[in-house]
């Protein structure tokens, strides 16, 4: 980590610099507080300056947002095709991150947040930071998601199709879209060539929260082996298979793409798109030059047992966007020495479908998610 300095009733001071999105430490860096105006704030974060906040806390969260409607003011609305659109509203966001992520909190050497009416913050920065040594300064956007994040572990997310809920940690994909759940769940198991019976084994490639790994186990499949590249993910699905008592059944290995040997069945829902990730908690929404996607098609043929399946689950939005056609994607099953059995699709039901407001809008209310049923030729 990196040091960050500034100076507080003429005393220079410094502390270890954390951005999840690896954002670099700020140059400049002046006190703020209750007394700055939103107009002031806003200038100098478009300046380059960040703000170290040592005012009220709920005053901090009203600021953040007065300096978000000031950028979404200026936000200009031209486009042209869907990659276009994708592209602008790409960089709009990161513009947007960039210029919110420069209010700065500094929290205590035990993760605590010394500011008048603050929430104590110290259980979620732990179980996103790890446990605490040093005092560190992190943006105030970031730690309002370390917080959030905080609660939807505590909480979970209800999963139909396991009659359970599941619990992601931070910076691990929540299964909050269930279309995919549900393709799993739903689809006919493949028959194993072997004994004319369903499958004995099964790989849930890129795990994430262990959600997928789970549905498998409840549908019968006597041993899933799960992985990640993240630790993160593994240390959630660890934890969510024991929740869910299937730590008999449900192995999480890694960090790697796929386990040794070979399955009956293999799963993977990677990634939908295409682009460069700007943070952590995007990653499992984008896939630079579908890497994941590639790298699970060029390995599932030697990973599947003789009449073993691959279930890839895909959405079609990159299509819809113009970032990867639908022949590519056919290509490069063709050139892995896969075959297309069958495909069954499902329409998404998350709320930016109807939000006629999103730049996206017209591509996601047409999206189609797949599985596709893939064996070797």
């Amino acid at each position: 980590m990196s040091t960050i300095r500034w100076t507080e009733a003429r005393t220079t001071r410094s502390a270890r610099w954390h951005s999840e999105s690896a954002t670099p430490p700020p140059r400049r860096v002046v006190v703020a507080d209750d007394r700055m105006k939103a107009d002031t704030a806003y200038r100098l974060a478009c300046e380059g300056t960040a703000l170290l906040w040592r005012g009220d806390f709920p005053n901090a969260r009203q600021l953040l947002h007065a300096m978000g409607r000031r950028i979404d003011r200026n936000r200009s609305h031209t486009g042209g095709g869907p990659a276009e659109s994708f592209h602008l509203h790409r960089r709009a966001r990161a513009h947007r991150a960039r210029i919110l992520g420069r209010l700065l909190v500094a929290l205590d050497d035990d993760h605590s947040l010394a500011l008048r009416r603050a929430p104590d913050v110290r259980q979620a920065c732990t179980e996103a930071y790890g446990p605490p040594r040093e005092p560190r300064v992190v943006s105030l956007r970031e730690l309002l998601g370390v917080i959030g994040a905080r609660e939807w572990r505590r909480k979970g997310v209800e999963v139909p199709a396991l009659g359970a809920r599941i619990h992601p940690h931070y910076g691990v994909f929540s299964p909050v879209r269930g279309e995919y759940v549900d393709l799993v769940a739903q689809a006919a198991l493949p028959a194993s060539a072997r004994r004319g019976t369903g499958p004995r084994t099964a790989f849930d490639v890129g795990t994430g929260t262990g959600v997928l790994a789970a549905v498998l186990a409840r549908r019968g499949i006597g041993h899933i082996v799960a992985t990640d590249i993240s630790p993160r993910a593994l240390a959630c699905a660890r934890e969510n298979v024991r929740r869910l008592s299937l730590d008999a059944r449900v192995d999480v290995v890694g960090p790697a793409l796929f386990p040794e040997g070979r399955a009956d069945l293999v799963v993977c829902n990677p990634p939908w798109i295409p682009a460069r990730p700007t943070s952590a908690l995007e990653q499992g929404v984008y896939d630079p030059d579908s890497a994941m996607l590639h790298g699970f098609l060029h390995g599932l043929a030697s990973h599947l047992e003789p009449g073993g399946e691959g279930w890839l689950i895909l959405s079609d939005l990159a299509e819809r966007l113009g970032l990867r056609t639908r022949r590519e994607l056919l290509t490069v099953i063709e050139a892995t020495g896969l075959r297309v059995v069958s495909r069954i699709e499902t329409r998404p039901r998350h709320p930016r479908v109807r939000d006629s407001a999103d730049p996206l809008h017209a591509a996601r209310a047409a999206e189609v998610t797949s599985l596709w049923r893939l064996g070797r030729v």
